[in-house]
């Protein structure tokens, strides 16, 4: 499941739940002839539903909804604004579901400061209306509940994050992996023509892998996979994006790049690698295809194949060689 979808089915279970509650207290208030809570409630329910009308309109794009703010600033702001003008008993509780609601629905810095601004007021006129221990109850009670849901979020947060991090990242080596390599390269593609400025890709391959890997073994070969990505980490450009593609594979992503610049830079990691004295190795090579985008590049496919196509002629032309395959012109 996508986090756009979770997120869907969070906000439309949230609004629902949140609804159910609502619709409960105003049958309550208006049993007892509460007739002000009652209206309140029924305007609170409508905009619960509202949300979840608004959450499966903008099924899509829950990533980026502003509307979840407007809708829970105003529910939050009539809860104020009745908590202020009604004199009514037990109305403060209403707070702890709509706490929870902000914390569920918006990212937390906005849950967090939604909930302070509807909190503190009504602090307030708790210590100055009820005795000072049914107030310092209540208090403590709403405070806590926001301590809690802050936390909780704050924890799925950070291991939304960290998953995240590991889908896109190789563990041994820090570098993003083959998952997010067309992802972003599709991006650079798109912006690339959109401004008109080059963008070039490196492909490159240590050469003799298998033999380096009989030699001395899986631990071998990936301990210098790992020198070698630290090396080109320090070798690339800011702005430059280093990918793994296996235990002997990178992919190189060089925007505002032309044919010469990538030139330069595929013969300087080629150079430096091979000067360069490798634990347990010793001494090792490299070879790399690089190639610039041409005019009928608008995907990633054409791009990447290209760019192994260079790497390949490059290896059969002898290990420790760069090769440029052109693109096809662009006019501008």
């Amino acid at each position: 499941m996508t986090e756009t979808r979770l997120r869907t089915w969070t906000h439309t279970i949230s609004y629902g739940l949140a609804t159910l509650f609502i619709v409960t207290l105003a049958m309550q208030n208006l049993r007892y002839g509460f007739y002000e809570l009652f209206y309140l409630a029924i305007g609170m329910a409508a905009l619960t539903l509202a949300g979840a009308a608004y959450t499966f309109i903008c099924r899509r794009h829950q990533l980026s909804a502003p509307g979840h703010l407007i809708i829970l600033s105003g529910l939050n702001s009539g809860l104020l604004a009745a908590i202020i003008t009604l004199d009514s008993p037990g109305i403060s509780h209403w707070a702890m579901p709509l706490l929870v609601l902000n914390f569920l629905i918006l990212p937390l810095r906005q849950g967090v400061t939604l909930s302070l601004l509807l909190l503190v007021p009504a602090s307030v006129l708790l210590f100055i209306r009820e005795p000072a221990v049914d107030a310092l109850t209540i208090i403590a009670g709403l405070f806590l509940l926001l301590t809690a849901a802050s936390l909780y979020i704050w924890h799925y947060d950070h291991m939304a994050q960290s998953a995240e991090d590991l889908a896109i990242t190789d563990p041994l080596t820090g570098a993003h992996n083959a998952r997010f390599l067309d992802e972003t390269l599709q991006k650079e593609i798109s912006r690339a023509i959109a401004t008109g400025h080059a963008l070039s890709v490196i492909n490159l391959s240590i050469d003799y892998a298998a033999e380096v890997e009989d030699l001395h073994g899986k631990a071998g070969i990936q301990n210098l996979f790992q020198h070698m990505t630290e090396h080109l980490f320090g070798v690339i450009r800011a702005g430059d994006t280093l990918y793994t593609l296996n235990n002997s594979e990178f992919f190189l992503i060089l925007p505002f790049t032309p044919e010469e610049g990538v030139r330069v830079i595929a013969e300087r990691i080629r150079r430096t690698i091979a000067e360069h004295e490798w634990p347990d190795v010793g001494k090792a090579t490299v070879s790399l295809g690089c190639t610039t985008r041409g005019h009928g590049d608008t995907r990633t496919d054409g791009l990447r194949k290209r760019a192994r196509q260079a790497m390949e002629e490059a290896r059969r032309r002898g290990a420790d060689s760069t090769w440029f395959s052109p693109g096809e012109s662009i006019t501008t």
